[in-house]
């Protein structure tokens, strides 16, 4: 069940992959036009219109639908694709407001509030669960003569609207009270101001390691519960010093504070391990300042130094209730680096963003002397500081001008190759393979190769946190595979 859970996580990183580009278009939309909204400005305008036609609820719901599918297929097909489209369709248009009037008989202004939010992300992600279930069933299926041209991957959308059929009548009954429940959830988290920002920024740090982050994320960021925090923010649809109230506070973190822990991981390192600490640390440092990506920095840490990662995450909840705190908003449409800091700062609904700026050189502090004083403290055995008869997971055999391909064969000759390697797949920044014996791993000739971590998540499964050059490397090793 967890794997299943985290295959879904990863499959959502496609669409969430788009919003960068709505990102820019409308950051830059705003910066043209601050307060007009583009009235003002012909091309801001445009720019604005372009990006809200990606984050809009309907838009990234079927993103999500047709994302999932895509991603959870066995082989990646555009006709599963096709299907997490087919089955949104059906779902969507069944429970709609008016369709729901005409099935109960009565009108439309007495209908459960439930099914006039039904298209969302949640239900993007259930469509694209169907479709990806269907096309893994029935897209080898072969039929009778007479009803060949159906076989195969025709089969799946025929068979992916049967399914939403089905699925459809049991949300029919089943949606007002999962609706009720998330909508209770996120209330319950909005009264707790800035508490409850805090609490949600905790939670999402610690559920990095498993990958289920995504789950929590897509109650407080997208339109699950009603809060829908991105796409309000960008759109300008909010409250002023509240939307974003659910971003902001990671931005001292992700650009100050993780690259001070960085700083001072490569501080306590032993001397002679210095240097390869450092190819590490400064790279995945400035990866997480400009862009916002963390989890190549976090997993350096994660598993070597697990008490650390708990106040790393303790602090990333304080740092979203200070934020809460004094109304200080800016928001994000991929993570929260300088980029995304940039281009939301003269968003409508930005409220005195450079006070995270200050915030941020606080955190700093902190991180800095909180991060080295535990690390000597209790002697955490952190990059750099592994025992000297252990390689560690700095040490690397390959140097930086090494191609990419030699790391690929590395790690593909360290999972046991052909012989062990059952399936290769990839999210942002993680390698997700799944292999015949986990025993057969090596996992420190990986580890040599200077990887920031590896994470074994199941007796067949396991993860190479790589960083953002994921994908490249991932291409490599399925060309090696298919030699």
């Amino acid at each position: 069940m967890m794997k299943y859970l985290q295959n879904i996580g990863r499959s959502l990183m496609l669409p969430v992959a788009v919003l960068p580009a709505a990102a820019i278009l409308m950051g830059l939309g705003y910066w043209m036009d601050p307060s007009g909204w583009g009235e003002a400005n012909v091309v801001a305008a445009f720019l604005i219109k372009a990006g809200e036609s990606i984050v809009s609820g309907q838009s990234m719901s079927i993103l999500f639908a047709v994302g999932v599918a895509f991603g959870m297929s066995k082989d990646k097909d555009g006709s599963a694709a096709l299907s997490g489209l087919v089955a949104y369709l059906v779902i969507t248009t069944l429970l709609s407001t008016g369709s729901v009037s005409l099935l109960q008989g009565v009108e439309e202004g007495s209908v459960n509030a439930a099914f006039g939010s039904i298209e969302n992300q949640f239900v993007g992600i259930i469509s694209g669960i169907i479709a990806s279930v269907m096309y893994n069933r029935f897209s080898h299926v072969k039929l009778p003569d007479a009803l060949a041209f159906f076989s195969g991957k025709r089969l799946v959308p025929i068979m992916t609207a049967v399914a939403s059929l089905v699925i459809s009548a049991i949300l029919f009954f089943v949606w007002p009270f999962i609706y009720s429940g998330l909508v209770n959830f996120g209330k319950a988290i909005i009264d707790l101001d800035a508490v409850g920002a805090g609490l949600y920024g905790f939670f999402n740090r610690l559920l990095i390691p498993t990958g289920l982050h995504h789950a929590l994320n897509s109650v407080f960021w997208f339109d699950v519960a009603g809060i829908n925090d991105i796409a309000n923010f960008w759109s300008g649809e909010g409250e002023k010093g509240l939307t974003g109230m659910y971003q902001a506070g990671f931005f001292p973190v992700m650009m100050f504070g993780l690259p001070a822990a960085a700083l001072a991981m490569y501080h306590t390192a032993k001397t002679k391990k210095k240097k390869t600490a450092a190819s590490l640390l400064m790279a995945a440092a400035f990866a997480s300042f400009f862009t916002g990506v963390t989890e190549p920095l976090e997993f350096s840490f994660m598993f070597l130094a697990p008490a650390l990662y708990v106040v790393h995450a303790a602090l990333t909840g304080l740092s979203l209730a200070v934020a809460a705190m004094f109304d200080w908003t800016a928001g994000f449409g991929f993570s929260a680096g300088f980029v995304d800091f940039v281009l939301s700062s003269r968003l409508p609904l930005a409220n005195m963003p450079y006070m995270l700026l200050v915030q941020g050189v606080v955190v700093a502090v902190i991180y800095y002397v909180l991060f080295r004083f535990l690390i000597v403290k209790f002697n955490l055995k952190t990059p750099g500081r592994e025992d000297d008869t252990e390689e560690g997971i700095v040490t690397s055999s390959t140097s930086a001008d090494d191609d990419i391909s030699v790391m690929a064969k590395e790690i593909y000759a360290g999972l046991g190759g052909d012989q062990n390697v059952i399936t290769v797949d990839n999210c942002v920044t993680r390698l997700r393979l799944d292999v015949e014996d986990i025993d057969a791993v090596d996992q420190q000739r990986i580890k040599n190769t200077g990887v920031p971590g590896i994470k074994v998540v199941g007796k067949n499964s396991i993860q190479v946190i790589i960083g953002t050059q994921v994908q490249f490397v991932a291409d490599e090793i399925k060309k090696i595979r298919a030699k």
